[in-house]
């Protein structure tokens, strides 16, 4: 199953793997390759990164998989995300943590992601987080540059609020296609505060990241987390032959914006 974000029919699939944690999980490159082979036969084509995954480090990885076996690239799409500077050994120039959308910084996050991938184009680049000094003319500005020159081929954002998207679209004459925000049965806050009224309003598909909650669906010893872990017990025991988590994630594919779940990624 796969998901359409633009109307052009660029599609990714219905489950994205989220790539937060891949340099935790220490695969040796040809074990990462298996990995991806086995997500590919699952009709898992899509992978979510960011630049500052595993202290910038999570890029890399992936990549270096890619650069072993170069075929796979045609057979998935590859998300990244830009615009959080964090303070790591890694990145010895960044002495606070803070966000940065200027225009300079946006196209060489997405231009060291093409290197650190070993791909010549990002199928998706996203804004990671709400600048509070976000200027939506030059962000729209470094979108437009990265798609001109073939290193982007769709744009969007994540944690916007709905007035947020609005601002950036409104600069932009082409569409931003998604919005990536926390949803689950643990974090409902996408049902009222706009953002999936807004995604159905412009047929815009919706990614949700930390789809079971961050573990918490799991392990919490809190009230809420108790009664929810009962009544999606009672759910797998009527279906049967399902797991909680399984529940968990159709609740989030019924919603009719179309919502596209982020494995791993919390």
């Amino acid at each position: 199953m796969s998901a359409q974000l633009t109307p052009n029919d660029f599609k990714i699939s219905r489950i994205v793997a989220g790539m937060m944690n891949l340099s935790a999980w220490r695969m040796s490159t040809p074990e990462l390759v298996n990995w991806i082979h086995a997500c590919l036969e699952m009709g898992i084509t899509t992978f979510d990164h960011a630049d500052i995954y595993g202290g910038y480090t999570c890029e890399s990885v992936f990549g270096q998989a890619l650069a072993a076996e170069p075929g796979l690239r045609d057979k998935m799409q590859l998300v990244s995300k830009c615009g959080i500077q964090l303070v790591t050994g890694n990145r010895p120039a960044n002495r606070v943590h803070h966000y940065d959308t200027s225009a300079a910084h946006i196209v060489a996050s997405a231009e060291q992601s093409l290197r650190n991938l070993h791909t010549d184009y990002l199928d998706v680049l996203l804004i990671h987080r709400p600048d509070p000094l976000l200027d939506a003319d030059e962000v729209a500005a470094a979108f437009a540059q990265l798609r001109q020159a073939g290193k982007v081929r769709h744009v969007g954002v994540s944690n916007f609020t709905p007035w947020q998207f609005d601002l950036l679209a409104s600069r932009l004459d082409f569409p931003l296609v998604t919005n990536q925000i926390e949803f689950s049965v643990m974090h409902l806050d996408p049902l009222h505060d706009g953002s999936l009224d807004q995604c159905q309003q412009h047929h815009v598909v919706p990614m949700a990241w930390g789809p079971l909650g961050g573990g918490e669906l799991f392990h919490a010893d809190i009230p809420r987390a108790h009664r929810l872990r009962g009544k999606l017990t009672e759910i797998c025991e009527e279906v049967g032959d399902m797991g909680i988590d399984q529940v968990a994630i159709a609740w989030l594919l019924t919603h009719p914006a179309g919502v596209v779940p982020v494995l791993g990624n919390w």
